[in-house]
């Protein structure tokens, strides 16, 4: 029942008349979501450098086919945000504040359903109202320099290209390899931690990213971190730092009026302790019955990635400079990441895409765009399940990768309303781990077919 309601919200939305409302122009939902009196009240405040923001995101999805068990879910996020000029404000050259809260509700599919790596949707997190981001951002010699300090998240910076961003699903956000690999999922939606980040022009072209965080999200690494930091206000300082950095190169490729890309190159490393994936600390298999069962500590873990992106064609009379996703055209991209085997469950990242924008007629602002991401689970974690078949004498499943496939398109109804009709296909969730509605543990959860609907609404 509730996915044939799913499938019917879903049919009677892309059906409404408001389909054919999009305008030229990508603007707020101020004009048509509030009175004019609030609209004015809210335009005067930005002026006197305060501006306010909102953004609904809502999801419908089914597990059509698949995963642990068949299902269909709503839920949302509203993050309230306020940005603040501090020039107007006090007078201080350069700075600005920033800081956003989220209010989540609902459960989400992957936990509940699938049991899948790479979270269905961007927006998925534990029920919470939490304090996300807060920090002061600070500019030197004409932006050449800029510098935040605060509560933050890395992923709109770090491993990040703008092709991506048109896609749902959590890995094409903040990938796999470190929602999986770092401590509480590292710094990344819906938990941000207290760092510095510092960006700096360092030529024509060439822009340098480097960021210290703390290590550690939450308070207990044995618990689930969005229960343990529960409203973002742990503010953790004396766990072992995590940094990240990476060199952005903005090229223009000499093809008909020039095709701009950027090659990204960069790596991370961990000061703190991860879990052995084989072995426990007396050096015997962690399925071994006559070990103690508790993976060993491996100290330090560090990781190198790099990210491509790349105008395949824009039409003759766009010519602005740099990749854009909201420039009429195509763009396509691709990511890989690598971590050493033993204290990682993933090894090896990859993913890529295909964008194409502004290439409707009639639709100037829609876009559409096919995703793939490949996440291997690492040879210690295959070992373990090598190990856990020869001392059980079952041949449970043994982790391989998790694939995922992503189709979407992107409805523009009006000004700052969105629709994305979206279609996934999951891979061996997990790896294949054993599905645990099977008593016996010698089936694993089948891939799944996800089909959703999200609906956002920017002011």
């Amino acid at each position: 029942m509730r996915i044939a309601s799913a499938a019917l919200v879903l049919i009677a939305t892309l059906l409404s008349p408001s389909w054919a409302l999009a305008g030229a122009k990508d603007e707020s939902a101020a004009e048509w979501l509030f009175p004019k009196a609030f609209n004015d009240w809210h335009d005067s405040l930005a002026k006197q450098g305060v501006a306010l923001g909102a953004t609904y995101a809502a999801d419908n999805i089914v597990n059509a086919w698949g995963g642990i068990k068949p299902g269909a879910i709503h839920f949302g996020r509203l993050d309230l945000s306020v940005d603040a000029d501090l020039e107007k404000i006090a007078g201080w050259t350069g700075a600005k504040f920033h800081a956003d809260t989220l209010w989540i509700y609902g459960r989400g599919l992957t936990r509940n359903y699938i049991g899948n790596l790479a979270t269905i949707s961007e927006i998925e997190a534990r029920p919470d109202i939490r304090l996300y981001e807060a920090y002061i951002e600070q500019t030197f010699w004409g932006g050449a320099l800029d510098i935040k300090v605060g509560q933050q998240a890395a992923d709109a910076e770090f491993f990040d290209s703008q092709t991506d961003d048109l896609f749902v699903n959590g890995t094409f956000g903040w990938p796999a390899i470190k929602a999986t690999n770092l401590p509480a999922g590292g710094p990344a939606p819906p938990i941000a931690v207290p760092g510095v980040r510092v960006k700096a022009q360092l030529a024509e072209g060439v822009t340098a990213f480097a960021a210290i965080f703390n290590g550690r999200s939450a308070p207990d690494e044995t618990g689930d971190p969005q229960l343990l930091d529960n409203h973002g206000l742990a503010w953790r300082l004396r766990d072992p730092p995590w940094i990240i950095g990476q060199v952005r190169y903005d090229y223009t490729l000499p093809i008909a009026q020039g095709l701009p890309g950027n090659l990204t190159p960069g790596a991370w490393y961990h000061f703190g302790e991860f879990n052995d994936q084989r072995f426990t600390a007396d050096g015997l298999s962690i399925a071994d019955p006559s070990g103690s069962g508790v993976a060993g500590k491996l100290a330090r873990n560090f990781g190198i990635f790099a990210v491509i992106e790349q105008t395949l064609y824009r039409p003759p009379s766009v010519t602005e400079k740099g990749v854009s996703a909201s420039l009429p055209g195509i763009t396509a991209f691709a990511r890989i990441a690598y971590s050493p085997p033993d204290r990682n469950l993933i090894d090896l990242y990859a993913d890529g895409g295909i964008g194409f924008a502004g290439l409707i007629p009639g639709r100037p602002l829609d876009r559409f765009g096919v995703g793939v991401a490949y996440m291997r689970i690492s040879h210690d974690a295959r070992q373990l399940d090598l190990d856990a078949q020869y001392f059980s004498g079952q041949a449970t499943p043994v982790r391989t990768f998790e694939g995922l496939i992503e189709l979407i398109y992107e409805l523009h109804i009006k000004p700052g309303w969105r629709l994305e009709p979206y279609f996934q296909y999951v891979l061996r969730p997990s790896g294949g781990v054993s599905n645990p509605s099977d008593p016996s543990g010698l089936t694993r959860i089948r891939d799944a077919v996800v089909v959703g609907l999200t609906s956002e609404i920017k002011y």
